[in-house]
């Protein structure tokens, strides 16, 4: 397995040439586009990776995954998707407009920005404790106690994100939204600015391909239901309006965030962590997707096989 993903992330270097990081949050432009790397755990605690595997990035998108578990865990998929759609979207992820036109009564998934900020106002606790429990939550599923977010990063989204602000009160303008805009945006901002590696990230793909169990402990954390559900999303959902596509080339359940990092998760059998910053036009790790692209061929890995 070393050996296959040495050679994937050797092939796959080519593409980065074809992609740019994310500089519409300044910090994320400081990213080295020529980084690329990959962790692979298997459902028995196997760990394989290749390239800058080690390097911690901001998840970005990919807290979408933890703060649509916990909504669920919270309030109950009813409840949850009263408020967020389950339709895949042709919209970029951070489109507004269809929250402004009359049809458009509420965000069509909880893995774009607008169905995210929802899916986060969701959780329970006030403020602060929004946050600790998502940080809480994914140090019990990775076995990470360090997991943080990063200040800097958070800073730098906060004061430009102002098309995040625009979305989100349009939320609260519907009555998607019940607290201040600014208290979710906050904790919105914090929790994508949550830092992890590749080896993070792939343990929570076998988290999730195990059904919601920590692969360390055994300790069951999601009920089935629920990891069926998130693990529908990703499918559909997760990797912006390029998921339809992705579902065909790769086949496997993934969520990306705009830093360059890849979840995935192969049902029963493997967690998958990729970072690699220079993005795609859907904003999504040009390198990360050739890499799932050759090892589902490779592996046969496509849960449509």
């Amino acid at each position: 397995m070393k050996e296959l993903l040495d050679g994937l992330v050797e092939k796959n270097k080519a593409l980065i040439k074809y992609g740019q990081v994310a500089n519409y949050i300044p910090l994320l432009g400081n990213a080295d586009p020529k980084d690329l790397g990959v962790c692979i755990i298997d459902n028995l605690g196997n760990i394989y990776s290749s390239g800058i595997y080690n390097k911690k990035f901001t998840i970005q998108s990919i807290s979408k995954v933890i703060a649509l578990m916990l909504a669920i865990m919270d309030k109950g998929e009813e409840e949850v998707f009263k408020k967020v759609g389950m339709e895949p979207t042709d919209e970029p992820f951070n489109s507004l407009y269809k929250l402004d036109i009359p049809y458009g009564d509420k965000p069509a998934n909880p893995m774009i920005n607008a169905g995210a900020i929802v899916t986060t106002s969701l959780i329970n606790g006030n403020g602060e404790e929004k946050l600790n429990r998502l940080l809480e939550f994914l140090r019990k599923i990775t076995g990470n106690d360090t997991i943080n977010y990063n200040e800097e990063v958070y800073l730098s989204e906060k004061t430009t994100g102002n098309k995040n602000k625009a979305i989100a009160y349009l939320l609260k303008n519907k009555g998607l939204i019940e607290e201040k805009v600014e208290d979710i945006l906050d904790i919105y901002f914090k929790q994508c600015s949550i830092e992890m590696d590749c080896q993070d990230i792939a343990k929570i793909g076998i988290f999730l391909a195990n059904k919601g169990r920590v692969l360390n402990t055994g300790e069951k954390l999601l009920d089935n239901k629920t990891n069926s559900t998130i693990i529908a999303i990703m499918t559909t959902s997760g990797m912006y309006d390029f998921s339809g596509e992705y579902a065909v080339r790769v086949g496997i359940p993934s969520k990306s965030g705009v830093s360059g990092g890849i979840l995935a998760s192969v049902p029963n059998r493997l967690g998958i962590g990729v970072y690699g910053p220079a993005l795609d036009q859907y904003g999504n790790s040009i390198a990360g997707y050739g890499i799932l692209k050759d090892l589902s061929e490779e592996l046969n890995l496509s849960i449509f096989t």
